[in-house]
């Protein structure tokens, strides 16, 4: 058997138990649910008062901010994670970026949801670094085992996942990316080149891989505009600072895109109509 079928066929068996961590759900009270006879199922209404845990953003509360210094009183990362409702959230962006820091600092802050590095799992799955991958492999059956990590990451719920720099290339990963929310780290290539200074990037062995990045950089910016948000992350931001501009993000982006039925809601509320659960 080939390398790389190996390497699936490892992958297949191991996310039985490395994504085994997701949390669990504990439910304070029984959810009142409505049940479909025709569907052989039990479905809890998303319209319901009940199920809508009713947080607003933090950040256009003034009872949150303190009056002296306009901080807030709550870490607005708590209170993203019951706007989410269980949604993903995908960050995207190039090498160096600081994608596993940030998304690492941003799940700890949540508090209900998990941090997962698809390269970190690629690499412990199959024993060997992303360099030695694409050294035995090639690029294409890197692409192809990613793929297969983020078919299988995607299934879960209330994860922060740091992709790879190239998850983006293939279609197919954006019909698992859009499940959740994709925000795409950006940052400019002067500063990506510091921060991975002595590290072995396999893309970047070039005679000059500044110019490389920028190049790496404008085939993929199509793509990575494509997230759902945006975060600049200058070369003066710590991880902390990144994980907040994320945080606020997120915040906005929801109180921008708020469901259907939410807008149907306040619409018929502004009418002074009654609105049945």
């Amino acid at each position: 058997m080939q390398p790389l079928r190996l390497l699936l066929v490892f992958l297949a068996l191991v996310f039985e138990t490395c994504l085994a961590f997701a949390p669990i759900a504990r439910h304070v009270q029984q959810l009142q649910r409505t049940s479909l006879s025709a569907g052989g199922f039990e479905w809890q209404d998303p319209t319901s008062d009940f199920s809508d845990p009713g947080v607003e953003n933090p950040y256009k509360n003034p009872s949150l901010l303190n009056s002296d210094d306009n901080t807030l009183k709550v870490d607005p990362a708590r209170l993203l994670s019951p706007r989410l409702r269980g949604c993903n959230v995908y960050l995207i962006g190039m090498m160096g970026c600081g994608k596993s820091a940030v998304g690492d600092a941003l799940a700890r802050r949540m508090g209900t949801y998990n941090f997962l590095d698809t390269d970190s799992i690629l690499e412990r799955a199959s024993g060997m670094t992303i360099p030695q991958i694409f050294e035995t492999e090639g690029e294409d059956s890197f692409r192809d085992a990613e793929a297969k990590v983020l078919d299988s990451v995607h299934a879960h719920v209330r994860c922060v996942v740091s992709t790879g720099g190239g998850m983006v290339l293939r279609n197919q990963n954006w019909s698992k990316l859009q499940t959740g929310l994709v925000v795409y780290l950006k940052v400019e290539p002067e500063v990506i080149m510091k921060r991975i200074e002595g590290t072995d990037r396999p893309l970047l062995q070039t005679e000059d891989p500044l110019n490389t990045l920028r190049e790496l950089m404008a085939e993929r910016k199509q793509k990575y505009e494509q997230a759902d948000v945006t975060v600049e992350v200058h070369g003066s931001m710590d991880v902390a600072g990144a994980a907040d501009a994320v945080i606020r993000a997120l915040h906005d982006f929801i109180d921008e895109n708020p469901p259907a039925w939410k807008m149907a809601k306040a619409k018929a509320q502004a009418d002074g109509l009654d609105w049945v659960n």
